[in-house]
């Protein structure tokens, strides 16, 4: 960091991108005279038919590229990992990743419900959103200052459920979101969507691709979304802007360079936080209405600016060795203002409340260099990835805050004098590092497929705390590995073992002025996938057993400081499948159980689920289109779901519950060029969310911090496609 800068991580850095970028926009070098350098084995060239960063039609993606880096089969990772394709998310209308997400096993999203700040999520029991979202294979969340990337501008959605340290550097246990970003197609093709919905909500997009010259040298697609909505709270907005152009250029078939710029601009407001009386249990007064807005109208706001530069330079050598170099530089710069709740008061109606702002900036650069060799030796066949990437994130945080006016939640009265904000409370420089040396190897003999991992993470990090006057430098490292056996069945089973490590530092430090350890996971699991022949359809089963240690908990010997000594289980059982069949028929489902304690914690809390954990999840969605020939139904499409969230604990002491719902989707589409040829290339789509309007709450952190879960929600789309 900041007078901390380890020299040898540093000039690999250095070197490794001289190395990576300058091969890789250079053409294919003539073949090495025999001889002169080691020779390697023959190799096998097996083909493909689908890459990882390909559109996908239809429900069920058939390769990934999260779990390995590289172009590797689903059913040939030994670690439960999903794909959520471009067509599912456009069948449900999803406009947030929690909503893309409702239906895989292992993932809870919109946990604090709409929230339109962050995608709020946990993955296996644990909180993902701080670090676990990543955007083209790199970091993309920056912890507290949360960041959105628009779903629409997507193509995919990759789940890796476990530890994946090995492969990305600090990361909580529980797993990783990966979003995949449209790229530019040799296809021309795009649409233009025109929709409406609940809360007032209008929003115009469009995306387009296709080649720029007629040899396909150059290709370029362009994605846009204006948005001008409210939400299901009184006084609060959801207006964006979006926009993500992209560029590739291939000067050969063995060379591929592609620019990924985007900007996204957001006008919203923070959750609403609520007590536990009021609207998991009632009142004297009754419950809280779930539109009730709880700041004030001429102080709320959050406004949000997001950018980025990035690339991704791939080039193939030869038949064995390809190298690969992806890119971004970031900003998110945040301005929050609100008037939150802090509990009720003894007339069990008003609202303790408190005025808050925070001016954030963060400021990231990531690289992630790789080079790959795919070779045989005698019967082993062997994908072997290196790699060096590089991440430096400077966080400025600034928040200040006083007390405000209660609330009278059952009959508010806005416009009371707010306290001024003059002191911060936190005003901080923060700059984390991260440099990560990793190598994989996936071994294939016969119908066996060993994939073997390891990595070495040095992460430093330096803490001004401008308000106390003091600087506090940290430097922590890791050795994570990741080891997975799977075998491939003729009959498309796939029983698989695998074994990984996990790490994320803790700034801080404890009584003893020592850097807290770093939060460790460990996971063991067990599963089987399935891939019916001639079936188009995944199926995936897994047991795993988690662990995440040093855990931060009040230090017992001395209240004042924290100590790393907290210990979370979590045991589970994970099932999900998706298809898409020949008679129009796609489904998706999974069924969820956890078995989370901790096991080591502070007096009252071993024993007991962590707060916000639900043991049981489940969900199934089908979606149906009338094949032509079928008479005034042809090309009409249905949609149907159902999901069911498992209670809750509101804290890891209390006995307090969040009870469990059963929430339900639908859907309705059509093609109009049914109607009439002058109407080719139009659709009409309706989607509900939340059909019967159930009144439910998300997620309490604690009894005084409630979240209403989403409401009954309509989008009505227009789409055009060519």
């Amino acid at each position: 960091m900041m007078g901390f800068e380890p020299r040898v991580p540093r000039l690999l850095w250095l070197l490794s991108s001289v190395a990576f970028v300058v091969p890789a926009v250079a053409q294919t070098p003539p073949a090495a005279t025999p001889g002169t350098a080691l020779e390697l084995p023959s190799v096998e060239v097996q083909s493909q038919a689908e890459r990882a960063l390909d559109q996908v039609r239809g429900f069920v993606a058939n390769t990934e590229i999260t779990g390995t880096k590289t172009d590797t089969p689903l059913i040939e990772n030994p670690q439960s990992i999903s794909v959520v394709p471009r067509d599912q998310i456009d069948a449900r209308q999803a406009q947030t990743l929690g909503e893309a997400l409702r239906y895989n096993a292992g993932v809870r999203t919109e946990v604090f419900g709409p929230d339109t700040r962050t995608d709020w999520l946990q993955i296996r029991g644990f909180d993902a959103q701080d670090n676990g979202i990543f955007l083209n294979g790199l970091r993309y969340n920056a912890g507290f200052a949360g960041s959105v990337y628009e779903t629409y501008g997507l193509e995919r959605y990759e789940i890796l459920r476990g530890p994946a340290s090995v492969l990305y550097g600090q990361i909580a246990p529980g797993g990783l979101i990966n979003q995949v970003s449209r790229r530019p197609t040799q296809t021309p093709q795009g649409e233009v969507r025109l929709s409406a919905g609940s809360f007032d909500r209008l929003q115009a997009q469009g995306y387009s691709s296709g080649p720029l010259t007629a040899n396909g040298v150059w290709s370029y697609s362009l994605t846009g979304l204006v948005r001008d909505s409210r939400t299901q709270v009184d006084s609060t907005r959801d207006d964006r802007y979006f926009i993500a152009p992209a560029l590739t250029w291939r000067p050969t078939d063995n060379t591929r360079v592609t620019l990924l710029p985007y900007y996204q601009h957001d006008r919203t407001s923070g959750g609403q936080f609520l007590p536990y009386v009021g609207t998991v249990v009632p009142t004297p007064f009754g419950r809280i209405s779930r539109d009730r807005f709880t700041g004030e109208r001429a102080f709320d706001r959050y406004e949000r600016d997001q950018w980025g530069i990035g690339y991704e330079i791939e080039h193939r050598f030869d038949s064995v060795w390809s190298v690969q170099q992806n890119f971004r530089y970031s900003h998110t710069g945040i301005d929050w203002r609100q008037v939150y709740g802090g509990g009720l008061t003894a007339d069990q109606r008003s609202l303790n409340r408190f005025n808050y702002l925070a001016d954030i900036d963060v400021d990231t650069v990531q690289v992630d260099n790789q080079v790959q060799a795919r070779f045989s030796t005698g019967p082993l066949q062997h994908t072997v990835l290196a790699g060096f990437d590089y991440s430096r994130v400077n966080l400025r945080n600034t928040q200040f805050f006083n007390f405000a006016p209660s609330l009278d939640l059952f009959t508010p009265s806005y416009g009371s004098p707010l306290p001024a904000l003059t002191t911060p409370f936190l005003n901080t420089r923060q700059t984390t590092s991260q440099y990560g040396l990793y190598a994989q190897d996936q071994i294939r003999f016969d119908r066996f497929l060993l994939t073997g991992s390891i990595r070495h993470d040095w992460v430093p990090s330096t803490l001004e705390n401008r308000v106390a006057g003091t600087r506090t430098s940290q430097d922590d490292s890791a050795l994570t590995g990741r080891v997975g056996l799977i075998y491939l069945a003729a009959n498309g089973l796939a029983p698989y073992a695998s074994y990984a490590r996990s790490f994320q530092p803790q700034i801080g430090v404890n009584a003893s002025a020592a850097p807290f350890d770093p939060l460790e996971g460990e996971q063991y699991e067990v599963g089987i996938k399935y891939q019916p022949p001639g079936i188009n359809s995944f199926i995936q089963l897994s047991a795993f057993h988690l662990t995440q240690r040093n855990t931060l908990i009040t230090d017992p010997n001395n209240t004042f400081f924290q100590a790393a000594l907290g210990e979370i289980r979590v045991r589970g059982l994970e099932l999900e499948g998706t298809a898409s069949l020949t008679e129009g028929l796609s489904l998706v489902g999974n069924l969820t159980y956890l078995d989370p304690e901790i096991t080591r914690g502070e007096p009252g809390q071993v024993g007991n689920r962590p707060p916000g954990v639900a043991k049981f999840t489940a969900g199934l969605y089908g979606d149906y289109t009338f094949r032509e020939g079928s008479g005034p139904l042809s090309s009409l499409g249905l949609g149907l779901g159902v999901r069911y969230l498992g209670n809750t604990s509101a804290s890891a002491t209390s006995r307090a519950v969040v009870p469990s719902t059963t929430l339900f989707d639908a859907a309705v589409r059509y093609d109009l060029g049914q109607l009439t040829t002058s109407l080719k290339g139009f659709q009409a789509a309706l989607n509900v969310s939340n059909l019967a309007d159930t009144r439910y709450v998300g997620r309490c952190s604690s009894e005084t911090a409630c979240f209403y879960g989403t409401r009954r929600t309509v989008i009505g789309s227009l789409v055009y496609r060519w």
